[in-house]
This record gives structure tokens, sequence and C-alpha cells, in this order.
């Protein structure tokens, strides 16, 4: 069963309270996203450090209930 951007965006704001987050449904399916999360969770981490932070926030549903999710992440300003 796919996951809603409602619970997706719920999961990723849960995870990075400070955060500004995007989302986007990439082929109005459900189960291929494209989230854009700006926050200072990220400051002075890898890009790979990032993404690994955003993977660990959902669990293990990425490759399950979330079939793909492209990542565009960096610190806050």
């Amino acid at each position: 069963m796919p996951m809603p951007l409602s619970v997706l965006k719920a999961e990723l704001e849960s995870a990075f309270p400070d955060a500004e987050i995007e989302i986007q449904d990439l082929a109005g399916d459900g189960d291929h996203y494209k989230a854009t999360i700006v926050s200072g969770a990220f400051a002075g981490l890898s890009r790979v450090r990032q993404h690994q932070l955003v993977y660990a926030a959902l669990k293990g549903k990425v490759g399950g209930e979330l079939h793909a999710l492209a990542l565009e992440t960096r610190a806050a300003d």
C-alpha cells in the first residue's frame, strides 16, 4: 500500500521539527516522491549523512510502503 503524502510529511516534520519541507508526488501514484528538506540538523554534515538521517527517520519504510524517495537536503542558513 502506498504511503500518503500527508503521512510522509508528518513523519519528516516529526523528525525535523525546525525544517522547511517540500514534497512532490513525482508520478501521481503515492509511491514516488521528491522531498526537499532544509534543516539546522544538517549543519556540518555531508550530504550522505544528511540522507542517512532522513532514511533513519522514516524507520525502514523506504523501499517498502514508500517505493522511491528522491532527496534534496541542505542545512538552514
